[in-house]
Parts: structure tokens; sequence; C-alpha cells
């Protein structure tokens, strides 16, 4: 009660070509929350994601992000938005040519009017906070699958965005290392009060960071559970959500033809 969404999805129908992926959901994400979206694979977790950040457009629905009505909104309003998110992709997105130090300078250089020796603090800054001081200089190749998250979520900090999106932020990396960044995203979301929208399937890291899931559902093209997801593992009466949540086998059965019970 109380607390103020700042992403409100409304009826949202997702489509490709003649396929729905999702027909009318709704939720919001709340002020400061770390807010993961799971599900089985082809769910639609990554079509989601490209919804929230403008990517794709929705066949039905509404979305809005940080005040901004993304599908109805003018040119300026939606690029005053993009200032104010910010986005690390699965694979880091490095440009394999250009230096962390250029990587990370990139949408500052795009949205503000900053000098040279300003954008360079600024730089070094967000890599210092990401414990890479010393690599400005550094391609991407010349680094670890760590390390090029590290300096892709350092580039999605660039602007000190008020909501952080992630799409498998897990992927490819070795458990520890997982951990590692697990607790990076727990620092973040603590100290600067950054919303995080996480696009994953690694139960370790929803456990870890996760305030809240929302999990979805391709047999009903829809969201089949939402809440805490220790409480869900442990409570939901849908079979199937405790199923995934305690890496159960038989979700394939259990999946087919499912309505929430």
């Amino acid at each position: 009660m109380g607390r103020q969404a700042i992403i409100e999805v409304r009826d949202l129908v997702a489509k490709y070509a003649e396929e729905t992926i999702f027909d009318g959901i709704s939720f919001d994400v709340f002020q400061g929350e770390i807010f993961v979206i799971l599900g089985g694979s082809g769910c639609g977790k990554s079509t989601l994601l490209k919804h929230l950040i403008g990517l794709i457009p929705p066949a039905a629905g509404r979305i809005s992000v940080a005040g901004c009505d993304i599908c109805r909104s003018e040119e300026k309003a939606f690029r005053d938005m993009l200032k104010k998110i910010g986005v690390l992709y699965q694979g880091a997105a490095l440009l394999g040519s250009m230096t962390l130090a250029d990587n990370v300078a990139l949408p500052i250089k795009e949205y503000t009017d900053l000098p040279q020796v300003s954008v360079e603090r600024l730089v070094k800054m967000k890599l210092g906070l990401m414990n890479l001081e010393g690599y400005e200089d550094h391609l991407p190749s010349q680094i670890s699958g760590g390390m090029k998250k590290r300096a892709g979520l350092a580039r999605a900090m660039a602007l000190n965005p008020e909501i952080l999106f992630f799409d498998e932020p897990s992927a490819g990396l070795d458990p520890v290392t997982a951990a590692e960044l697990d607790n990076l995203i727990i620092h973040l979301n603590s100290t600067f009060g950054t919303t995080m929208v996480i696009v994953t399937h690694e139960l370790e890291s929803i456990f870890a960071v996760a305030h809240r899931v929302i999990m979805l559902d391709k047999n009903t093209r829809g969201i089949i559970a939402e809440g805490d997801p220790k409480y869900l593992r442990d409570h939901s009466e849908n079979r199937f959500v405790r199923q995934f949540f305690n890496r159960l086998p038989g979700l394939a059965n259990e999946a087919e033809g499912l309505e929430k019970r």
C-alpha cells in the first residue's frame, strides 16, 4: 500500500505475425524494487522486456515507463524516457572495436552536452563502481565474461537511470561470478534506490535478489503467478509453479493445457 508504480502495463497483447505471445497481461513495477520476470523456455520473457523498453510496439494495450506512455508518446517524450533507463543485454553488447571507456561514454555523449573532461570523469567513476579501475583502455576481447557484464552494467548506469533492465544477466557465467553479479545488483539497488527489472530463469539468482516476481506461461499466454518467489515456492496452489521453483521434473506434462487453480 502506498507504493508508487514506476512501470504500468495494462491489457498488453503481443504478437509475432499471427502468433499471440501475451493475451491481455497487466502488472505494475514499483519504485525501488527488484522485479523479476521468469518462466519456462519460450514463454516470452525477452519479448516482454523488448516491449518494456520500446523496441517492439504492442498489438494492443498500454505501457507506461517513468510517466511516459511509450506506445503513444511523441519522439521527444520517448527520448526523454530513454535517458531514465539503462539496459544490460544478455551478451553485454559491448562494441568490440571500442575500449571499455569508449563503450561507457556512448550514452553520455548521445544524451548530454558535457565537455570531454567531464565525460572522462564520469566514465572513470562508473567503471570504478563496477570494480573495473585500470581497465579503461582494454577492449572487450581482452577481459573475462564477468568483467564484460560489469562493463555493460557500467554503460547501463552511465546516465544514473531510474530503472535498470537486465536480460539474463547470469547467462554464461560460472556460479561464483554469477553470485558476485547478484551481490552487485543488490548493492546498486540498496545504495541508489534504482528500480531493477530482470529477465531470468536462474533460480539461485531469483531467490537471492528478487523482491517480487511474475511468472509467464506460454500455454495460457499470460501471468500464472505473482509475488515473493520463496512464498510461491512453498505455498503456491498451482502445481506447475511449485514444480518450477523447486526444480522438479514433469513440467512439460503439467504445463499442457494448464489452468490456474
